[in-house]
């Protein structure tokens, strides 16, 4: 785990990440909030590519609550049989749905609270969700965040949640709205697990990371 970096390094990389991606967005596909919430529920242990395969098509007949009970579960179940975990996520979307319908009007909430009382909701899909959707600067940090917060010293913790808190004490305030997207899309495609691409990186020079490859 590196040192915390300094304020002016950190200013400085995501200068260039604003620089190469000004508005980076979520690769997860959706048509509205519900979609949205579903989407991030089924992306846990799961890639976002394999979930956008089954429901791209499951939106395209669903995109509310109501609609999601009506489709009813033994159908659902046979839209995202594709993604793992999918017998006890679908019981999870639909008790949501149901208590989206009966507590909220239909509406998915803005509070991490109300989003964290869902079934299946964690803390991770809740800042997904308050983050693309509603616009608040909260940070879901995943696999990818926890790696490039550790192996850069952007945001160093030993959990998720030192991770994110990291994130929020350190990262300049006019880039905290994208911050979770850039480190994804670094961690995604760049600053991978195994053999990361220093050679092609943007940020070469300016990370602690020792085991730099070309």
């Amino acid at each position: 785990m590196a040192k915390q970096l300094p304020y002016h390094t950190i200013h400085a990389i995501f200068s260039r990440f604003r620089a190469i991606e000004p508005e980076p967005k979520g690769e997860l596909h959706h048509v509205n909030a519900f979609t949205l919430l579903v989407a991030v529920a089924l992306s846990a242990q799961a890639t976002d590519a394999g979930v956008n395969k089954a429901t791209r098509p499951l939106f395209e007949r669903v995109q509310t609550p109501q609609q999601m009970l009506d489709l009813g579960e033994a159908e659902l179940v046979e839209a995202i049989k594709t993604i793992g975990l999918f017998r006890q996520k679908a019981k999870n979307v639909m008790k949501l749905s149901r208590i989206l319908v009966d507590d909220y009007g239909g509406e998915v909430p803005s509070s991490r609270a109300a989003l964290q009382s869902l079934p299946g909701v964690g803390r991770k899909t809740a800042n997904v969700v308050l983050n693309m959707w509603f616009h608040q600067p909260a940070q879901a940090v995943d696999t990818h965040i926890f790696r490039v917060g550790n192996r850069t010293g952007i945001a160093p913790g030993r959990d998720v949640d030192a991770v994110e808190r990291a994130i929020e004490d350190n990262i300049p305030a006019e880039f905290q709205q994208h911050a979770h997207h850039w480190l994804i899309l670094h961690g995604r495609y760049i600053c991978v697990a195994r053999k990361p691409k220093c050679g092609i990186c943007p940020i070469r020079d300016l990370c602690p990371y020792e085991d730099k490859s070309e």
